[in-house]
């Protein structure tokens, strides 16, 4: 701003051979100011009712559960990646009570606050990052009850003889993008209408043999609407949005 002052006292000053570049410097920093304040949040959007998530997700749900004993526990370190990135990590292993579909494992990263600085690690990135290859990725949209359907995607990450299948989403305030471009655009879409949305990414895996080509993407896709549906009318949206939710009340 140093700049935008110099040449705005130089214009008042009468006119030089700098007159019109010196209008130039001022009108450019002028709408560099206006621009940064257009996109300054001006208040937060958080679609979790209460201080935390992990009360609100079922332990028992269709035909799935979960025992205390066999929960993931994965507490954050202070000052860590996942302490700054989050507010909450949210990370269960479900069972079928039929014992005819392998485990789930169930995580849900959730930030109150998705600006620049702290927003969602999706696992396309996380998982080659500790040694695992990507491959079967898609784009899809995933069957909710009632008619509903919501933007994820199903992969598959592979190292050595460990073979895992996922289908995950991200929310971030209302939006819910599949791709790290269109999470990019869409927190720019909340500064520009004034506010930093919370997020959550919510993504279910299950093992399956190297020997087994098929992936149990169906399954998961099941264990979704499963848990959705089971959950409190009122906290749906803290995972699908305030309209999906509204939907299926």
């Amino acid at each position: 701003m140093r700049v935008c002052a110099l040449s705005m006292d130089a214009l008042s000053k009468g006119r030089t051979p700098m007159d019109r570049r010196d209008f130039l410097i001022a009108g450019a920093c002028a709408a560099a100011l206006g621009g940064a304040q257009a996109l300054k949040p001006r208040r937060m959007v958080n679609l979790l009712d209460g201080p935390e998530l992990d009360p609100v997700i079922p332990r028992k749900f269709g035909r799935w559960t979960t025992d205390f004993d066999t929960e993931i526990v994965a507490p954050k370190v202070p000052g860590s990646l996942e302490d700054k990135l989050y507010s909450e990590i949210v990370s269960h292993t479900f069972r079928d009570t039929a014992g005819k579909l392998p485990s789930v494992m169930l995580l849900i990263a959730y930030g109150r606050s998705q600006s620049d600085l702290l927003q969602l690690h999706r696992p396309e990135s996380c998982y080659p990052a500790v040694g695992f290859s990507i491959s079967n990725r898609k784009l899809i949209d995933m069957s909710l009850p009632k008619g509903q359907n919501l933007p994820a995607v199903e992969m598959t990450a592979t190292a050595g003889d460990r073979v895992e299948d996922i289908v995950y989403w991200s929310r971030l305030g209302e939006f819910f993008p599949q791709t790290a471009g269109q999470q990019r655009r869409d927190r720019l879409k909340a500064a520009m209408q004034g506010y930093v949305g919370d997020g959550a990414l919510v993504r279910a895996s299950t093992l399956r043999g190297a020997d087994n080509n098929t992936p149990y993407f169906p399954a998961l896709q099941s264990f979704f609407g499963d848990l959705v549906q089971g959950m409190p009318n009122a906290q749906r949206k803290v995972l699908i949005g305030t309209d999906r939710a509204k939907a299926l009340a």
